[in-house]
């Protein structure tokens, strides 16, 4: 083995921070990625699901409509296995979006920033069809040919448009399979690929013209899409294509404690998959930057007394989590491991603060009129007037 093989192989020697490269044709387990598929993360609880799952199942589901809801909401099997919730909300809303997906129509998860709709969009492939992969990532210079198909150009050039130089997308890939196909942030996607969807969703079929021939999708095929309602106006759906969804509308945490759990809950995963120690006792942190991040969010005190002004960025539960991670991090490798107010303090005014004029005032007017006045915060009071000076 020559000296660039030797080093394309290890990038270290194997011990302590070592990385050895196993290469790019081996398969990787949940515990060798960053951020493994929710199939893979939670393999073990769509066995469980599947193998008591008596109920009726649509053609090439893994699930019936009642155990993917299970999955997503949570509960406890008959043998005991614990399926932990990967969406708290109300339960209608998850019933409705699966049985979406068990008609002809395709689903829309819509709502504000950080209201889990790629998380949701993400576990329901995973437990309908056992592949969450097949995305669509919607950009503003997202082509056709990302929905559609596109062509190994090498080949094209060579023998023509044939099959095998043909290249699938993620939905034509589904269609042909039978699995769900996902598209995030439909509406930043130009107009005119947007409506590549329409002909697909309502005939269930994708044409290729240049071979003379169409794709037929197959039972079980579905799509479901994601959009940002703050988004209204970026590329708004046609009226042909939103006539194809049905619309379920993703809402804010209903309560603080719902909100903390679902904090606590990522934090927890996060951190895990990060090596990051757990904290002795991080609730307490957690619920301050919640209860920071409603109060802004919705421009009042949580005892309704003193009303407030709310700040350009969105203060959603995925920017809490990002804070309270950040946070985390830096009381592992900087401190005693125990997540305090000067830890969370700096996430906090990043989160907050996206306008540097106006954000920074409306900030600072809640840190004098509102936390240096709360009881049990003059901590944090310190450690956020440290980091926005």
């Amino acid at each position: 083995m020559t000296m660039s093989e030797t080093a394309a192989r290890t990038i270290a020697q194997p011990g302590a921070g070592a990385v050895t490269d196993t290469g790019p044709g081996r398969p990787r387990t949940a515990a060798e990625v960053l951020r493994p598929h929710a199939e893979d993360a939670f393999a073990h609880e769509l066995a469980a699901l599947a193998a008591a799952d008596d109920r009726p199942r649509p053609a090439r589901w893994h699930l019936s409509p009642r155990a993917v809801a299970t999955y997503l909401l949570g509960g406890t099997l008959p043998d005991g296995t614990v399926i932990t919730p990967k969406y708290v909300g109300p339960r209608r809303i998850v019933e409705v979006a699966v049985a979406t997906l068990a008609t002809d129509r395709a689903l829309l998860l819509l709502g504000v920033p950080g209201t889990a709709k790629t998380w949701v969009s993400e576990h329901l492939a995973a437990a309908v069809a056992g592949d969450s992969t097949l995305l669509v990532q919607g950009t503003a210079g997202t082509p056709e040919e990302a929905i559609r198909y596109g062509w190994n150009y090498a080949r094209l050039l060579t023998e023509g448009p044939t099959r095998a130089a043909l290249v699938p997308g993620p939905v034509m890939r589904a269609m042909e399979r039978g699995a769900i196909a996902r598209v995030e942030e439909l509406t930043r996607i130009p107009a005119d690929v947007q409506d590549t969807l329409i002909t697909l969703l309502s005939e269930k079929t994708l044409p290729v013209p240049e071979l003379g021939e169409e794709v037929q999708a197959v039972p079980g095929f579905n799509l479901i899409a994601t959009a940002n309602d703050r988004d209204r106006g970026v590329n708004d759906l046609s009226s042909a294509l939103r006539r194809r969804f049905n619309t379920v509308v993703l809402p804010l945490p209903a309560t603080p404690e719902d909100e903390v759990d679902i904090v606590a809950r990522r934090v927890e995963q996060l951190g895990r998959s990060l090596d990051l120690p757990a904290p002795p006792d991080g609730v307490a942190e957690i619920r301050r930057v919640v209860t920071v991040f409603r109060e802004l969010r919705d421009g009042v005190t949580a005892d309704g007394r003193t009303r407030l002004k709310s700040p350009s960025g969105t203060l959603s539960t995925a920017e809490a989590i990002s804070v309270v991670t950040g946070g985390l991090a830096l009381a592992a490798h900087f401190g005693d491991g125990v997540l305090r107010p000067s830890d969370v303090a700096a996430g906090i005014l990043g989160a907050v603060v996206r306008d540097p004029a106006a954000d920074r005032v409306i900030w600072q007017e809640y840190l004098e009129t509102v936390v240096r006045e709360r009881d049990g915060w003059k901590d944090f009071y310190r450690a956020c007037r440290e980091v926005t000076a």
